[in-house]
């Protein structure tokens, strides 16, 4: 896949339709003009005490489920969180200091989510290089619209979803990565064609309606509408369990609570380099592999 999904996207990816993890190639060609970074070239910036940590992500959380907040609150709240848990899921050694810290909930939570992103780290290859992804990253649908395709998935064929969310993150960060994978896969559920052929419904790939669809009629096709089918359904997407876990725990959350799903909405592409965390912004679009210095160079404020 491409991921990113979720943590893993800060160095390589995962996934698609029964395949092994890799990491995207070019991607179509780009203009002179760097794109708008409002977030920063290296995203939020969290405590690294552990209770100073800890009482950031509680915040953090409490805003992401509280309906009384602003759709920017929340986007701005799920970001920072988004980097906290990056960070302990990078170093697992900070980890139980910050869980002590935290109330029972909210402790929970982080640990789901920091564990999910451990199990995408360790399906990446190799160790964080020089150089940023020959990646287009664009603007996601709005999470409305999102969430009425992964309903109307659900109703036609009974995968839930939640499930179909979870993928989607893991896969393509909801659409932000618009590249294909190194072995072909294609969209934002990320699809090898010749799959596509067979369970895209004459659909078109790169389309998230569609690709939505494609990815609810595979999983249904592989149980996946099914409870017991479930896990078995989403090994046939990515043929590891290391995947299977994530997906199920962010689909958990989802289920959970319907507003972790706007908190994933929110979550940015990030790539980790010898440079550090490097975030790559909708309108990033480089044709060939980039130094990460290179990037920061042209992008960051003078």
């Amino acid at each position: 896949m491409v991921v990113l999904a979720l943590l893993a996207a800060l160095t390589a990816c995962a996934g698609g339709p029964a395949r092994d993890p890799a990491t995207p190639p070019p991607a179509p060609p780009t203009s002179a003009a760097p794109p708008s970074d409002e977030i920063g070239p290296h995203g939020p910036t969290v405590p690294e005490d552990p209770v100073a940590l800890a009482r950031t992500i509680e915040a953090a959380q409490a805003t992401v489920t509280d309906p009384a907040r602003s759709p920017a609150e929340v986007a701005a709240a799920a970001r920072t969180a988004q980097v906290a848990y990056e960070e302990l899921a990078f170093h697992p050694e900070r980890l139980a200091p910050v869980l002590a810290a935290l109330p029972p909930g909210p402790a929970e939570v982080t640990n789901r989510i920091v564990t999910a992103g451990r199990d995408l780290l360790a399906m990446a290859r190799g160790v964080p290089g020089d150089e940023l992804p020959a990646w287009r990253v664009v603007e996601p649908l709005p999470p409305d619209r999102l969430r009425t395709l992964y309903a109307e998935a659900q109703d036609r064929f009974g995968v839930p979803w939640y499930v179909l969310a979870a993928v989607n993150l893991v896969e393509t960060r909801m659409g932000r990565i618009a590249s294909n994978s190194e072995d072909g896969a294609r969209g934002p559920m990320q699809f090898m064609p010749s799959t596509w052929a067979s369970y895209g419904l004459g659909g078109d790939i790169d389309d998230p309606r569609d690709a939505i669809l494609g990815a609810a009629n595979y999983l249904r096709a592989n149980g996946g509408d099914t409870e017991a089918g479930l896990d078995r359904a989403l090994k046939r997407y990515n043929n590891d369990v290391r995947y299977v876990r994530a997906v199920r725990a962010y689909a958990g959350l989802m289920q959970a609570d319907e507003r972790a799903f706007l908190g994933f909405h929110a979550w940015e592409v990030y790539f980790r380099t010898t440079s550090g965390r490097v975030h790559l912004p909708v309108g990033y679009d480089e044709p060939e592999a980039i130094r990460a210095v290179d990037f920061l160079a042209r992008t960051s404020p003078r």
